[in-house]
């Protein structure tokens, strides 16, 4: 039983007292840190557990998201396989679809995207911006585009002005973050209403789940070295290892393989 240091049950403690035991049971009170300490040991016993492949289904996490992943309301990013992301963009409204298309063509982040100019995309590759660090420092990228991405861009940037957004809301406002995830929920619940199971999208999924995805499949499906991968993508490559190491070396083995006489 947990008292306190003058032999009363911590049950007895006024309101104001609250603190040493945190026991849980109605009527007495809850240390958080007691609470704050056991949590971390589960979650530290879950993550191991799927690391070991320990759980039921272990093709479900596969893809994970790197550390400094995270969408602007702070939470890890859902993955959206091709499938799941090709049903978003036939359901979202015609711009919302555009952008959409482009955060998947190029895995940015949404506000890099969304401030990209007709002049930043020069023909062959996008530039893109973010602010990063302490204090935070402009930091700039040339994305190279596939044959899909270079058409994509050429029709967006057609017949407008150099200063012109290459991506807007109706044509001319820039996207502005309330606007696209309220866009994404719609998308989302429109595909749902039909969807059933496995073909239903996870009403957690966000704007920034489509970089997500593209930074996992450049570096599981298609195979694009580690390096690479940031520099395009704008991440470190220390993320990247923190997230995709396992799957690194087996890369870096069929490449020593090749090179073997």
């Amino acid at each position: 039983m947990c008292r306190r240091s003058n032999g009363k049950r911590a049950g007895a403690e006024s309101s104001g007292e609250r603190g040493a035991c945190g026991s849980g049971w109605p009527g007495r009170p809850v240390d958080t840190g007691w609470l704050i300490a056991r949590w971390a040991a589960v979650v530290a016993a879950l993550n191991r557990a799927m690391e070991l492949g320990y759980v039921a289904n272990p093709a479900a996490w596969k893809l994970r998201a790197l550390a400094d992943d995270v969408d602007d309301s702070g939470e890890t990013a859902v993955f959206l396989d091709p499938a799941q992301r090709k049903a978003i963009i036939a359901t979202a409204s015609p711009f919302a679809a555009l952008f959409f298309r482009g955060l998947e063509l190029t895995g940015a982040r949404p506000k890099e995207l969304s401030v990209a100019l007709v002049a930043d995309f020069n023909g062959q590759t996008l530039r893109l911006a973010h602010r990063k660090g302490r204090p935070a420092k402009l930091r700039t990228r040339h994305v190279v585009l596939g044959a899909e991405g270079l058409e994509f861009f050429k029709r967006q940037a057609d017949e407008k002005e150099p200063g012109a957004y290459l991506l807007t809301e109706d044509g001319q406002t820039p996207w502005r973050r309330h606007i696209w995830a309220r866009e994404m929920r719609a998308a989302i619940a429109k595909h749902n209403e039909d969807a059933k199971g496995k073909n239903r999208v996870s009403p957690g999924a966000s704007a920034y789940s489509f970089r997500h995805a593209r930074i996992s499949e450049l570096l599981q499906v298609y195979h694009v070295d580690p390096l690479t991968v940031a520099a395009q993508t704008g991440t470190s490559l220390v993320m990247i290892e923190r997230a995709y190491l396992r799957f690194i070396p087996s890369a870096l083995q069929e490449k020593l393989a090749a090179l073997e006489i």
